[in-house]
């Protein structure tokens, strides 16, 4: 004799809805932002379900691309491109006050004009700050450290489509030509 238990109903039902995969079995997301290597603002992209759920969707740079999500951007598509020209038109006009500036950098360095350390992403970062820019380290393209005195033209890129140089002069810091002694 066997004895059947009963299930409760809707105990085969999956737990979670199924998420639209596109053709290569990613996630596909609809960007509210433009991101760099992956699309533009509207755009239905494919990406990996680990970069969807602890990037993208939780920085609120993309959603879930669902029918309704797609409906409503093929509706407004025109004014979503009006909005992104505008962004994109705001940043060249800053890229473009950035360049005209120059920063100066203050660095402990020995007489021939090697630095004690370096200078990298984080000083030009606050040395931007005190001239009231605000820019992530990550937005800065260095080659790598600056390690002598001297003018640089360093790169930053403030979106895929908008880059500037920047020219950052790196002296010796006033009174101390030698490293400080602990």
């Amino acid at each position: 004799m066997t004895t059947k238990t009963k299930k409760a109903p809707g105990a085969n039902k999956p737990r979670f809805r199924r998420l639209p995969t596109g053709p290569r079995g990613g996630v596909e997301l609809l960007l509210i932002h433009s991101v760099e290597h992956v699309g533009h603002q509207g755009d239905v992209v494919e990406v990996k379900s680990g970069y969807a759920f602890n990037y993208l969707i939780p920085q609120g740079l993309a959603t879930i691309a669902t029918d309704h999500h797609k409906r409503m951007v093929d509706k407004h598509k025109v004014k979503l491109q009006q909005i992104e020209r505008a962004r994109q038109t705001q940043l060249r006009k800053l890229a473009a006050s950035i360049a005209e500036q120059s920063i100066t950098i203050e660095a402990k360095a020995t007489d021939e004009g090697h630095l004690y350390g370096s200078v990298g992403a984080p000083e030009i970062v606050a040395a931007l700050k005190k001239a009231d820019v605000t820019m992530s380290i990550d937005q800065i393209k260095l080659e790598g450290p600056l390690k002598e005195l001297g003018l640089y033209t360093i790169k930053f890129h403030l979106s895929s489509e908008v880059e500037g140089d920047l020219k950052v002069w790196v002296v010796p810091a006033v009174g101390a030509d030698t490293p400080a002694s602990s």
